[in-house]
């Protein structure tokens, strides 16, 4: 499948300045600020800098300097957010069935309490 970027996304609107964000960490091809929404006491989005729709097409289309850049983010993220003992959750959903809401690849870091199973097992 191909994917279309769509450069008018919040996510695109924040990387370009247009709308504020708390930062948590930037690198050359990442930037990771806190959920306007957070679902947990630490609730910080990691997106990266390039225009990826979701997270297989960052895979196969990605530079490999972005893809180690963004990895080694979200490891720097757990890290200066204490997670690293208590444990974190990371989450990035892909198109409709996924519940995607913004179509720029981002993945959800949350931590600081106890999350409960991600999915309930289909009845």
């Amino acid at each position: 499948m191909a994917y279309t970027y769509d450069d008018q996304n919040i996510f695109a609107k924040i990387l370009r300045g247009e709308i504020p964000n708390a930062t948590v960490l930037e690198t050359e091809h990442t930037l990771a600020f806190r959920d306007i929404q957070p679902q947990a006491p630490v609730h910080v989005l990691v997106i990266p800098k390039g225009p990826y729709v979701c997270y297989d097409h960052f895979a196969r289309e990605a530079s490999d300097a972005e893809i180690v850049d963004f990895t080694r983010a979200v490891g720097e993220v757990v890290k200066a957010e204490g997670l690293q003992e208590g444990g974190y959750r990371i989450i990035s959903n892909a198109g409709e069935a996924g519940v995607q809401e913004v179509p720029h690849l981002h993945v959800h870091v949350l931590g600081g309490r106890v999350l409960g199973r991600m999915l309930q097992r289909a009845g």
